[in-house]
């Protein structure tokens, strides 16, 4: 079996429904689902109980956060990659997973374009063809959009359950950047991620900024203080491309555009 879904739940009665249908409704069945809840009481955990038709397993109890729920479904996985689509997220039509698993070849990560949807707004969030430090500095594809090998998963240990929100984040900078772990992009649109996750919400962002800072302060200390340097210099051009006296310079032929 080539795929493990994961889904984490905690109080998300409505979101539930909408993850679990547009995955069991999908024309490609060769995989699990397995559901994590952490011991809702809104109505979740009847729905599981009552529904079980829609999904391959679940487990009900308390958790220390999502990232330790994230671990305990990909304790339980047995297909060769794990795929999280928290509760309230959905895939891109019924022939998502049919269109992408060819895909899913060997690659330690493999990661491919989300929808993003505020309300009826709808943005298409695309990955890079090629990650580097700069661009995991400030971001990373999707997780809702990433299939991650279940042995790179175990090699690094899983998601730092310490950690409050950017846990996925630090997981795919190490994977990425101490361990070499090999990766593609596939330029499609797989999934629809509903704006209000942790991560997503205005009044988390100090606190994700601060978790970002300690790991990037501790993990990559040599790559942190090229990027500082490399910001600094971009402050730099900017101010002098503002320059009235640069563009007088540039009018007059005198100095070329930079």
């Amino acid at each position: 079996m080539k795929l493990s879904i994961i889904t984490v739940n905690l109080n998300n009665y409505t979101g539930l429904q909408r993850t679990l249908k547009s995955v069991a409704g999908q024309f490609y069945k060769d995989f699990e689902h397995i559901i994590i809840d952490g011991g809702s009481t809104d109505g979740s955990k009847e729905y599981l109980e009552a529904n079980t038709d829609l999904f391959t397993n679940y487990i009900s109890e308390l958790d220390v956060g999502i990232y330790d729920a994230m671990n305990k479904g990909a304790a339980l996985a047995k297909a060769d990659y794990l795929y999280f689509l928290n509760s309230g997220d959905d895939l891109e039509g019924k022939t998502a997973l049919k269109n992408i698993v060819a895909y899913l070849n060997g690659e330690d990560l493999i990661y491919f374009d989300i929808n993003v949807i505020d309300g009826v707004l709808t943005n298409i969030k695309k990955a890079p063809a090629k990650l580097s430090f700069r661009y995991i500095y400030d971001d990373l594809p999707a997780h809702q959009a990433t299939f991650v090998k279940r042995s790179l998963f175990e090699r690094l240990n899983g998601y730092d359950a310490s950690l409050k929100i950017v846990a996925d984040w630090k997981f795919f900078a190490l994977a990425v950047l101490k361990y070499d772990a090999s990766h593609k992009y596939v330029p499609t649109t797989f999934s629809n991620f509903y704006t209000g996750g942790i991560s997503s919400i205005e009044k988390n962002r100090k606190a994700l900024e601060n978790e970002r800072k300690l790991i990037l302060e501790k993990e990559f200390p040599i790559l942190l203080e090229d990027i500082r340097h490399q910001f600094k210099l971009q402050r730099i051009l900017r101010n002098l491309r503002k320059s009235k006296k640069i563009q007088w310079l540039q009018r007059l032929g005198l100095l070329d555009k930079f």
